[in-house]
């Protein structure tokens, strides 16, 4: 099975490019879906999570409070790095048994949405890479739009993200997102096609 990575900073419209190719047939992994599910009390990282930062990151419903995890996590870069060590090995193993399961159930092409695609080192589940990427002002207003965050707050999550120009150098797909909707579902749809046109000519 043929897996496209996609993968771009905050704001820059990469859930409204897996919407659009979820439109045209293409079933989509969503990383921070999988990114929950890694949580919950039965999943190896479970244990791990509690045993590096105690009992009190536990909810009474005996399930990972996020909430709880977050400013401990967030407050100290060792311990986000600790936290990523234990999940984002666990990430890739069940998104590899996810993508397994498609290709078991016949599909030719899935998508794999992951904003840390290339942080996290993701990017080899993938046989192409799509990068969406918008003007960073933009991005920042979009995402202060809709969360309710300043622009200057959400800016600095910006600038502390891989930069557009990093991201393009491992692309083999770029999608600007800065104009309208309709020119980004024309780019989208116009790659779903070559994409699979290449697919087809291969085998």
């Amino acid at each position: 099975m043929f897996v496209i990575g996609l993968t771009g900073g905050i704001g820059t419209g990469k859930s409204t490019v897996a919407a659009i190719l979820e439109a045209q047939g293409a079933p989509i992994l969503n990383a921070d879906l999988v990114g929950h599910e890694v949580y919950l009390p039965g999943r190896p990282a479970y244990h791990e999570i509690i045993e590096a930062f105690g009992e009190e990151v536990v909810a009474s419903d005996g399930t990972i409070d996020r909430k709880k995890l977050g400013p401990i996590v967030f407050a100290d870069p060792k311990n986000l790095a600790r936290l990523n060590s234990i999940t984002h090995s666990r990430m890739k193993g069940m998104m590899r048994e996810k993508l397994v399961d498609l290709e078991k159930k016949g599909h030719e092409i899935a998508v794999l949405e992951a904003a840390l695609l290339f942080e996290a080192k993701w990017d080899d589940l993938a046989d192409e890479i799509w990068v969406t990427v918008t003007d960073p002002e933009i991005a920042a207003a979009r995402v202060a739009e809709r969360s309710g965050l300043a622009k200057e707050q959400v800016m600095e999550r910006i600038r502390s993200q891989m930069t557009n120009e990093e991201r393009r150098k491992h692309a083999h797909v770029v999608i600007d997102t800065s104009g309208n909707m309709a020119g980004t579902e024309k780019q989208t749809i116009d790659n779903w096609k070559k994409a699979r046109a290449r697919l087809a000519s291969s085998s």
